[in-house]
């Protein structure tokens, strides 16, 4: 931990970066053809573009409650589908940007906002956001006829190895 750093931030900031390697994981194990798998038929998401839409909410998230950390983040428009480099760095630079948003509403800063029951909360949205839909992500990929090894699909809920 850092120096004179508050303990209950440095434990959420923790468990976003579970979340971000749980997320980087499941992308490296996801197939080039299983990317391209979707559900829906009616033109929904398929699941690069669920992985970009998790990228979006956060920018949009950091729009609404530090907007001065969403500056320059680059989005994705809704039919995009982005190729595995440019989705993971993407995915990196907005956890970046909500590590920063962690600290500074940690901190109490002026200009940094969160959800209004607090921190935690703001967290447990974040991860339930993206768990939501990475669970979508592995039915889909089963259902398709792409799923990833079972190795991954269990080792993404070791929390205290990754």
């Amino acid at each position: 931990m850092a120096a004179g750093a508050d303990p209950l931030t440095e434990q959420v900031l923790e468990a976003w970066g579970v979340n971000q390697r749980v997320n980087l994981r499941l992308i490296d194990a996801i197939s080039d053809e299983g990317m391209r798998c979707t559900l829906s038929k009616r033109g929904g998401r398929n699941v690069v573009r669920v992985f970009a839409h998790l990228h979006y909410v956060r920018v949009h998230q950091l729009k609404r409650r530090a907007k001065a950390l969403a500056a320059g983040a680059r989005t994705f428009e809704t039919h995009d589908e982005p190729d595995r480099a440019t989705l993971k760095a993407a995915l990196e630079d907005s956890s970046r940007r909500v590590e920063e948003w962690i600290r500074l509403a940690g901190k109490g800063a002026a200009g940094v906002r969160t959800f209004k029951r607090g921190l935690v909360t703001t967290l447990a949205y974040l991860v339930s956001h993206e768990s939501h839909h990475r669970g979508g992500i592995l039915l889909t990929l089963k259902q398709c006829g792409h799923p990833v090894e079972q190795a991954v699909r269990y080792g993404i809920w070791d929390w205290d190895r990754i």
